[in-house]
């Protein structure tokens, strides 16, 4: 047996998880089979480094086509189902939307191991969109997705008519002010995650402290996945991806991007990978989104920024109305 599935299948064995039955948090499957997808989803193969994969998406088609295509991508502790409402109105607007669930998320496949990089994610991205005849879209990233989004439209400015970027990741590098940590730690912490600190991370990174019932969806999510007796392969699929994010900065870059971009800023987030690894003060100068948000839309040419003030890391759950305005407007001007 090798080394890596020793390590899954001990993590299988020392797994441990608490819950309130009054959650009513149901075990998922590890692809999400038993969790309902707001539209239709198909799926694409994929042959990555030895392994046959399968990527999940969501082709949503609208009635009166204004002939243009936005690609929604999600953030890391998520998948493409928290982008029902805004698909839903961009659909209304004429725009075919795609939303991918990447490798290692929601309902694509979680690889035994996978060296995770953005430019995989955006190869993979990139094949999907091909599969579909679709030569020339709007790219639009939310935290981890923001990331990859940046990646996406470097990588392929032939393909990328607009960047909309809603309170990304990766606008600093942590990686010079927060000590790294192995793949093997982050697996122990995802490993070791319960009901009640999904619902305090959540409550506290997401909302600014503020917490409504309509954001239980996405903790029970999270946290029906503890309960399925494959969460540690899901556990080592987010540890690879957190060295991912954590390793490979898109800050150094962003001068270089050629469409025309929009930041969404909400002014209350504070969100930095490893902030609670440094000392306060150290911590004090992470994840300050008012200051990067104009930092790097001076760095991307002609970039318009969006500040939302009063909202967090999640514009589109937190703020709907404030969030699609501007979007749309972006989306449909020349």
């Amino acid at each position: 047996m090798l080394m890596k599935e020793k390590m899954l299948v001990l993590g299988a064995l020392l797994l441990i998880t608490t819950y309130s039955t009054a959650q009513e948090v149901k075990p998922l499957g590890i692809a999400l089979e038993n969790f309902e997808y707001p539209f239709p989803v198909q799926y694409i193969s994929l042959d990555l480094q030895g392994e046959k994969l399968k990527m999940a998406y969501m082709d949503v088609q609208p009635e009166q086509p204004n002939g243009s295509t936005v690609m929604l991508l999600h953030g890391k502790n998520f998948s493409g189902a928290y982008w029902e409402t805004t698909a839903e109105d961009l659909r209304d607007n004429g725009f075919r939307v795609i939303i991918p669930d990447q490798i290692g998320f929601g309902k694509s496949s979680k690889p035994v191991n996978l060296q995770y990089t953005f430019q995989l994610l955006a190869q993979n991205t990139k094949a999907l969109l091909d599969s579909l005849g679709v030569e020339k879209t709007s790219v639009l990233g939310h935290s981890m997705g923001g990331m990859l989004a940046t990646r996406f439209v470097l990588m392929y400015p032939e393909t990328a008519e607009k960047l909309i970027l809603v309170n990304p990741i990766g606008l600093e590098d942590w990686k010079v002010k927060v000590p790294y940590k192995t793949v093997d730690f982050w697996y122990q912490n995802e490993l070791s995650q319960t009901y009640e600190k999904i619902r305090k991370y959540q409550t506290e990174s997401y909302y600014h402290g503020e917490w409504k019932p309509e954001y239980q969806r996405w903790v029970n999510l999270q946290a029906g996945w503890l309960l399925s007796p494959e969460y540690p392969r899901i556990a080592w699929n987010s540890a690879l991806t957190y060295d991912m994010i954590f390793t490979q900065p898109v800050v150094y870059e962003f001068e270089n991007i050629q469409a025309p971009t929009l930041l969404i800023i909400g002014q209350l987030d504070r969100t930095a990978l490893g902030k609670n690894f440094v000392s306060e003060e150290v911590r004090k100068t992470l994840g300050n989104y008012p200051a990067l948000g104009k930092t790097t839309a001076e760095k991307i040419p002609d970039a318009q920024l969006v500040a939302l003030e009063g909202i967090g890391h999640l514009p589109h759950i937190e703020a709907y109305e404030q969030f699609i305005k501007p979007l749309v407007d972006f989306l449909i001007s020349p």
